[in-house]
């Protein structure tokens, strides 16, 4: 049983900046994307930030330039650092990992889920 453990979120003013980590334990496959993702009241999860296991990176257009996503593999930990915070950020914000296994099968794991509010 893959466990994601978040950390780091809470309440910021605009303008500010907070900084997520999410840490993986009991995978039996090597990991492969790890990203974050968000999901504000009455509106769909949406993809925030991704990096692949190459560190190849993918943003959304509304944090791009803001917000940067890192990994340590040797922790099995993604990061999302968020600078700039805007209301709009406000959201539950989602950890999620990748494994792949035999005959290329790819699982998906998802945190708990971490709440960030930006004050105006």
């Amino acid at each position: 049983q893959v466990t994601l453990v978040e950390s780091g979120g809470g309440l910021v003013q605009a303008g500010g900046s907070l900084s997520l980590a999410c840490a993986a334990s009991g995978s039996r496959f090597p990991i492969d994307t790890m990203g974050w993702y968000r999901q504000a009241p009455g509106k769909q999860r949406e993809l925030v930030a991704s990096i692949s296991s190459g560190s190849r990176t993918n943003y959304a257009h509304s944090v791009e330039g803001r917000f940067t996503i890192s990994r340590d593999n040797a922790k099995n930990t993604v990061y999302l650092q968020m600078n700039s915070l805007k209301p709009e950020d406000t959201a539950v914000y989602y950890c999620n990992v990748e494994t792949i296994g035999e005959y290329w099968r790819r699982t998906n794991y998802w945190g708990q889920g971490t709440q960030v509010t930006v004050s105006s």
